[in-house]
């Protein structure tokens, strides 16, 4: 049976790797989901036929370019139409690649710091009248190396330095009817790119568990900040096997 008016997710980059596992387990959970990709239109539309095979009408797919600032408005105004109400958004849509100071440009500077840093930010200040009406939250999708730079990334672990600040940050300003809180995963899932299997096993020997994690458990972990936490905002919980711990 359908839930009459039931709470509304906007997921960002959700049709693929960690986004689609958050998409799948929120709404197993019964919400409906604005499900945003920015090029990746098959894989949404494949995702969306999914859910909506279990529950009717539960997908919104809104396309978008989080680094063309007036289109986040344009989000909101997309969820306000269809649904009159957000209590969750995920910011999970990031750029990620090496950017050796050697060869770093100012466009990738400014893709790198715009989808993990400023569109993040822009989202959330468009998105929180909504959320204040709904005592709603937000989640950000931080990462390990917001503390421990990696290298041959330094924009990139800058960016998302300072979406670790933003958690915190954004939890002040929006409080007390928004939470704020982020997850940052370890070893999840290995780029496009692979790395060699000397460096995976490297890698691994670095965390507690001695093993990589799951996007399912990168969700299940932000299904707890958003359903199950209603006195925790303004944290990041490192979802890594213990990578943190090490030196």
């Amino acid at each position: 049976m359908a839930v009459e008016n039931p709470p509304v997710a906007l997921i960002t980059g959700a049709a693929h790797r960690i986004g689609a596992a958050i998409t799948r387990r929120l709404h197993k959970e019964g919400l409906d989901i604005a499900l945003h990709y920015h090029r990746s239109q098959a894989a949404a539309e494949a995702l969306q036929d999914e859910l909506e095979g279990r529950r009717a009408d539960s997908v919104r797919l809104i396309q978008a370019d989080l680094n063309a600032l007036e289109q986040l408005t344009e989000m909101i105004q997309q969820i306000r139409q269809w649904r009159g109400r957000l209590d969750l958004l995920v910011n999970n849509a990031s750029s990620f690649y090496p950017t050796p100071l050697e060869q770093l440009s100012v466009e990738q500077w400014d893709d790198l710091m715009g989808t993990n840093l400023k569109a993040p930010f822009f989202l959330a200040a468009a998105a929180a009248p909504l959320l204040r009406a709904t005592r709603g939250a937000i989640i950000n999708l931080v990462d390990i190396h917001a503390e421990r730079p990696l290298k041959h990334h330094p924009v990139y672990s800058m960016a998302k330095a300072g979406n670790a600040m933003m958690v915190k940050s954004l939890a002040r300003e929006l409080g007390p009817e928004i939470r704020v809180n982020g997850v940052a995963p370890g070893a999840i899932l290995w780029p496009e790119q692979e790395p060699s299997e000397q460096v995976k096993n490297e890698i691994l020997s670095r965390t507690s568990l001695g093993r990589s994690g799951t996007p399912e458990e990168i969700a299940g972990t932000v299904r707890f900040l958003a359903l199950d936490a209603p006195y925790i905002t303004g944290q990041i919980i490192a979802v890594d096997g213990g990578r943190s711990v090490q030196q």
